[in-house]
């Protein structure tokens, strides 16, 4: 039998906890709008407009002269980047999904989980961010807030919380 000592109440809903809630569901919607935006430019360019500077970086000539020069590589890319985008926008929707229902519920391995999108956010940063300070500028505001958010949900999802059915 456990003392009514050692259990302690999970915190309610505060302010805090709804406003780090709601910015992390905002920067979700990033990750879901961002590879539609994407897309959508792959379909007309075959590049966004926002690698265009990294590309001009990375491969010395503007995206048209590439066109123009080897038609087959920027489809190439293009494919790639098509590809990119829409593994972007599932994991987007994963994201949205475990912050909007498990970690509003204060589920502890949502908690974790959601650390995985750092992984994505660096690598994003440190290849195309690397080439362009735009790009950089940008993706710096995940690899912020992502990990400034999920501490300030911290100490709700870590709180202990009751076994007694009425709480459980």
């Amino acid at each position: 039998m456990t003392s009514a000592a050692s259990l302690t109440p999970a915190p309610k809903p505060s302010r805090i906890f709804t406003v780090a809630w709601i910015l992390l569901l905002l920067v979700g919607l990033l990750y879901i709008f961002a590879p539609i935006l994407d897309l959508l430019a792959d379909r007309s360019t075959g590049l966004p407009s926002d690698h265009m500077g990294a590309f001009l970086s990375i491969a010395g000539m503007s995206w048209s002269a590439a066109q123009q020069n080897a038609p087959g590589i920027t489809h190439y890319i293009t494919q790639l980047e098509i590809a990119y985008a829409a593994h972007e926008l599932v994991f987007g929707i994963l994201f949205i999904v475990i912050v909007a229902i498990p970690l509003r519920r204060r589920a502890l391995w949502a908690w974790w989980t959601c650390w995985a999108v750092m992984l994505a956010n660096i690598t994003y940063s440190l290849t195309f961010g690397a080439h362009d300070p735009a790009i950089l500028a940008r993706s710096l505001i995940a690899d912020i807030a992502v990990p400034v958010l999920l501490l300030v949900l911290a100490p709700f999802v870590f709180a202990r919380r009751s076994q007694t059915p009425a709480t459980a």
